[in-house]
């Protein structure tokens, strides 16, 4: 009996998997809990359209992801820390300070979590930081540091 799957199952395949069972495996575990549906021509049209509608929107988030980077290519985002004597920085600028001082700037929204930092930036000047907008795409951006 062919399959599609509904979720991913360690044993059996992943989403929208189509697969060979047991009649008596498909009917007694796998349609039951709702793992997989069975087969049918229009099930199989489903699977088909919304194979379709992921590969679209997937497109779409890589585009939308490639115009960020080109735009954040041209921009620069300046951080302010404390200095001490002899133009000593006190700690360091943190991946947070970049994400609002972006937001505050440019009205850009960054996760934080997204921000790699070469180094830590404890020292004023002028830095190239990635930032991770989709899995194939890594933007620049220029981070300034200077003296508050």
């Amino acid at each position: 009996m062919k399959i599609i799957l509904l979720q991913d199952e360690k044993k059996l395949g992943k989403k929208g998997d189509v697969i060979e069972a047991s009649e008596g495996y498909a009917r007694n575990y796998i349609l039951p809990k709702k793992i997989g549906v069975e087969a049918t021509p229009g099930n199989m049209n489903d699977l088909k359209l919304h194979k379709a509608n992921a590969d679209r929107l997937a497109r779409e988030q890589l585009e939308a992801a490639r115009a960020m980077a080109a735009d954040l290519e041209t921009k620069q985002v300046i951080v302010k820390i404390k200095a001490g004597e002899g133009g000593r920085t006190f700690g360091s600028v943190s991946t947070k300070e970049i994400a609002t001082a972006c937001k505050e700037q440019h009205n850009i929204e960054l996760d934080k979590k997204k921000i790699v930092l070469p180094e830590n930036l404890k020292s004023f000047g002028a830095y190239e930081v990635a930032i991770k907008l989709h899995p194939q795409v890594t933007g620049k951006l220029t981070v300034k540091v200077v003296e508050n």
